[in-house]
């Protein structure tokens, strides 16, 4: 039989049938209604396949629809055996993702079983069918609490509900009686059971035509699926793109480079492997290609970019992207092992809903609409850790009051050269606590300390290539061209400015950042974020880098499923620059302004389209740049 159509049916059983097997006859004609989760002991062994259901809040209620089908069910003992047998059985792992963005699978688990009734927190000796509950928990052991410890004997149920917690019991029963416990199963209770499933014999049908609907579907799809072990998902991403600037600023050197970008059509596409060898864990793969270059790569501006552009190649070359293996150690407690190209979102929760999409095509189209560009500092190979405080089990960790997230990521930690690998390399170090006041705002402060290699420093999730794509000056997929190369002084772009030869320093930074989420509505949710960063060119001087900005985001606009955003903000800038020799220069610090609108139209559960505008005002922080105007319309098909 199907498991996981049982695990979402008997979620939500009734303890009034139940209270009937135990009690007497007179019970079921009570008017009071209640509710309990009811389980048979053999499901609660098996190993099922994870089952992830949304649901609004704590409580995790699956109600049966209704069904025109039905059929006859002869009232023999054999009969009732094969009922027992067919509908008793329920699933173990019903899951409820968590408020945070945990990112890719989230868990979170069911109460496990009742040994009392004191373990019923709602549950009160006064209470009339204290006696029955008590009699179900100790006699059979049938009885499961939902997850935060309450019964909820008040909420009504249907008799599809009833039919399926009877045959909960009556499983539980089967096994006692062959496992010939004395004393446990009286000639009465049976005698009830058998009335019980005389009056449910046609739900009972119903339920046993449906389930042999699912076994049929079920075999089909197992039959032909893709692994037993990983599932396949892919993303597509199409874009019309036209840049409407007139004239730029190569390097903030005074060489005015005429803007030679056109109207360009553009994909990427991704393909995820999720793999799961528990349930619990996840071995994630992404092969990735496409042809999106970035505007303005030569005049050393990083502003604008759009999420489609963040892609190492761009010469259609299918390669390994992401890598990474996470697993629980305890219910609060989970790892990341980061193979290759992790970033800190990939595990560390962002705070921005609805704009956050993994640089994919469903949220914002900018890459600085996504999150605080403090979490593109730094990314590679290493190890990250999430833990949750004030929480006993992984279910109440779902609103857990406080998280910490923190990791290690070495942008070349495959590098066996002297100078590279996991320590002597570039690399970057992130802690982030999370606070959860209520659930509906959150706040994060977020420490970023780092260490990159001379042409290496950027906003560019620890891509470590020096220059950008085909030498241009462009390195970062956020921020101004002179905040990412520290006004050329990493990136050795300074060599034109007399006394200043291919000057490339190494950097070290500090990085503080403060982010926000706060669903106003249910239409609307505001957050926000900022950076300041630290920063010491080694053996030259120091500078500072901010960055700060505000998502508003209204889910279902107009649409289920579609998404209107305004993005505000200043991308990261070069706010100061503390260097010997004037080296700094005719550094200008102009302010430049990032304004996004876009509405993703939903058009069917699996295709979306995205127009939208950016505009980025003093383009690389120098008003003497006209301003970019970036018109976008995304197509994206996911499957």
């Amino acid at each position: 039989m199907s498991k996981i159509f049982w695990n979402c049916l008997l979620f939500s059983p009734a303890v009034l049938g139940a209270t009937l097997v135990a009690s007497s006859t007179a019970v079921a004609t009570e008017s009071q209604p209640t509710n309990t989760v009811i389980q048979s002991q053999a499901a609660r062994t098996e190993n099922l396949s994870t089952n992830i259901i949304n649901t609004e809040g704590t409580e995790l209620l699956a109600q049966v629809p209704g069904t025109n089908s039905a059929n006859s069910v002869a009232n023999t003992p054999a009969t009732t055996i094969r009922q027992i047998n067919r509908y008793g059985r329920e699933g173990r792992n019903l899951r409820q993702p968590g408020l945070r963005n945990i990112s890719r699978n989230g868990r979170r688990r069911t109460k496990g079983q009742v040994t009392s009734v004191s373990q019923l927190s709602d549950v009160q000796p006064t209470d009339w069918a204290f006696q029955a509950l008590q009699s179900l928990v100790e006699r059979y052991g049938c009885i499961v609490g939902y997850p935060d410890g309450t019964y909820r004997g008040n909420r009504a149920l249907t008799r599809f509900e009833f039919a399926a917690g009877v045959n909960a019991c009556l499983d539980r029963i089967t096994e006692l009686l062959q496992a010939a416990i004395a004393d446990t199963v009286t000639r009465e209770d049976l005698a009830i059971l058998q009335r019980l499933q005389e009056e449910f014999s046609a739900e009972l049908a119903i339920l046993r035509g449906r389930v042999d609907a699912l076994e049929a579907r079920a075999a089909e799809l197992e039959a032909n699926q893709f692994s037993t072990t990983t599932k396949l998902r892919g993303e597509a991403i199409f874009a019309l793109v036209d840049n409407f600037e007139k004239e730029g600023r190569y390097g903030a050197f005074n060489d005015n480079t005429q803007d030679e970008d056109q109207a360009v059509f553009q994909y990427r596409v991704r393909l995820n492997f999720n793999t799961s060898f528990s349930g619990e864990d996840l071995l994630f793969t992404r092969l990735q290609a496409g042809n999106a270059q970035a505007f303005n790569e030569w005049i050393a501006e990083s502003e604008g970019q759009q999420t489609f552009n963040v892609l190492d190649r761009t010469d259609d070359t299918v390669q390994l992207d992401k890598l990474f293996y996470k697993f629980p150690v305890r219910d609060n407690i989970r790892v990341t092992v980061a193979a290759n190209k992790v970033s800190w979102y990939d595990f560390v929760p962002t705070l921005n809903p609805y704009m956050e999409d993994f640089d994919g095509g469903s949220g914002s189209l900018s890459s600085f609409g996504q999150r605080n560009p403090i979490y593109r500092l730094g990314g590679g190979k290493g190890l990250g850790i999430e833990y949750d405080f004030g929480c006993k089990d992984q279910y109440a960790c779902t609103y857990s009051p406080f998280s910490l997230s923190f990791g290690y990521l070495a942008a070349e930690g495959e590098d066996p050269r002297e100078g590279k690998g996991l320590f002597n390399g570039d690399y970057a170090a992130l802690a982030q606590l999370t606070f959860t006041p209520i659930r509906n705002f959150q706040i994060g402060l977020t420490y970023n300390k780092g260490y990159f290699g001379p042409g290496n420093f950027g906003f560019d999730d620890g891509a470590a290539t020096g220059l950008g794509y085909e030498g241009s000056p462009n390195s970062g997929y956020v921020g101004t061209g002179i905040a990412n190369s520290v006004y050329g002084l990493n990136a050795g772009l300074n060599d034109r400015k007399p006394g200043s030869v291919n000057i490339a320093k190494p950097v070290s930074t500090n990085a503080y950042g403060v982010e926000m989420s706060w669903r106003a509505a249910d239409w609307v949710t505001i957050n926000g974020f900022g950076t300041y960063l630290d920063g010491k060119l080694i053996g030259l001087g120091d500078f500072e880098i901010w960055t700060y900005g505000t998502t508003i985001a209204f889910p279902d606009l107009f649409k289920e499923g579609s998404l209107g955003g305004i993005v505000v903000g200043r991308e990261p800038y070069l706010n100061d620059l503390d260097v010997p020799n004037g080296l700094a220069s005719g550094l200008r610090q102009d302010m430049s302004w990032h304004i996004e609108a876009f509405y993703k139209y939903q058009v069917t559960d699996n295709i979306s389209i995205t127009p939208g505008v950016t505009v980025i005002t003093n383009a690389n922080q120098d008003d003497d740049n006209d301003e970019l105007i970036i018109g976008t319309i995304r197509t994206t098909f996911q499957f």
